[in-house]
């Protein structure tokens, strides 16, 4: 019989690579400087088989390991066959425009659905709700933005968040201070932001200092950098997470760097001084995606001893416990509601297209 490792949660969120756990990759994850597992596309088959790799993971250790995914909706949701179609947050973001009340609604349906199906299967949080502006600029954001005015994504953030709170569910926002006015994409690049803090702390800063005050539990910045503030990215800078987000902001919740794999983490140097220069900054917590070596390698060499109030706020990203079956939520009313709302959103996007003479989304160009 299998005896529970007692270990406190480390500072690494790594990924493992199939259906179910290797010997190699149950070692990895009994490592003391692993916090967590992220899982991709690569690691769902189906529902039953979805939860039955959540439960390994979370036998592993107590307190159990977190999981995470990313799990927005659109084009950014990683677990499909078997879970219910999420829209874009672009989509509800132009139902605001003129239904606010209605779009909320939609939000927060979202919300719960991502969450409840997600907690259904023992997955702990999302990475989500995205924060960033929809400037038009940037195709790596783009749809997956709720929208250009910063009181939009506040109000549709936080009904999605409620949402998620209602499934049981912590919420992380990204990518802050805000990824969506340069065109770079950090995943093959290091982006540029030359705008001044000013401009930036009136426009893209306002919905993270709203969500902050309303008890965001996580926060993942962006690899970008913005020279007129810092010349580190954001994920690395001091400036930015300790000193703005906070000193300023007053947040308490998870700092989750973004993947130390991606281009945008590059200028920090070798996996372990990423990892290192992440953690000054501020980051509780920073991920290796995609690369087993890279993780084994910086498992071995980090040393970080976390402080407690780290492993205080990891506590708060544990999935509630004793959630719905996924068959107890198919006969739940309040499940079935939200998924006949969310089903109406193509349905409401043509009668507002309808509706605005000035719409020209069906031209070309």
């Amino acid at each position: 019989m299998n005896t529970l490792l007692h270990l406190p949660l480390g500072p690494v969120m790594a990924d493992v690579a199939g259906f179910s756990l290797t010997d190699g990759e149950r070692a990895r994850l009994l490592h003391p400087n692993l916090g967590g597992v992220i899982l991709f596309q690569r690691n769902y088959e189906n529902p039953l088989q979805l939860a039955a790799l959540c439960q390994e993971i979370h036998a592993l250790r107590s307190p159990h390991l977190l999981i995470g995914v990313d799990h927005e909706g659109g084009r950014v949701q990683r677990l499909r066959a078997g879970f219910s179609s999420i829209p874009p947050m672009r989509a509800i973001g132009q139902i605001w425009d003129s239904h606010p009340q209605q779009a909320r609604r939609l939000a927060r349906d979202a919300g719960y659905i991502i969450g409840a199906e997600l907690r259904a299967a023992g997955v702990d949080f999302s990475f989500a709700p995205v924060l960033d502006l929809d400037y038009g600029n940037s195709g790596v954001i783009g749809d997956r933005a709720f929208h250009r005015n910063p009181q939009a994504v506040t109000d549709l953030a936080h009904a999605l968040v409620l949402g998620q709170h209602e499934a049981g569910m912590s919420a992380v926002g990204k990518h802050f201070p805000g990824h969506g006015y340069v065109a770079a994409d950090s995943h093959l690049a290091i982006p540029v932001d030359e705008r001044s803090l000013t401009d930036i702390e009136f426009a893209d800063l306002l919905p993270f200092r709203q969500m902050v005050d309303m008890g965001l539990a996580g926060v993942m910045p962006a690899h970008v950098i913005y020279p007129r503030v810092d010349a580190q990215p954001a994920g690395f800078s001091h400036k930015w997470l300790t000193e703005i987000l906070r000193g300023k902001l007053g947040f308490e919740g998870v700092i989750f760097s973004d993947d130390l794999v991606m281009e945008g983490a590059s200028v920090a140097g070798d996996i372990r001084q990423r990892a290192v220069a992440a953690l000054q900054a501020g980051c509780d917590m920073v991920l290796v995606c995609n690369r087993p070596e890279l993780a084994d390698e910086l498992l071995a060499k980090l040393k970080w001893p976390l402080p407690p109030m780290s492993l205080i706020r990891f506590a708060r990203m544990h999935g509630r416990p004793h959630p719905p079956s996924r068959i107890a939520l198919k006969e739940s009313q309040r499940y079935a509601d939200a998924l006949h709302h969310l089903g109406g959103i193509g349905q409401i996007d043509a009668e507002l297209a309808l509706a605005d003479p000035t719409n020209t989304c069906g031209q070309s160009g």
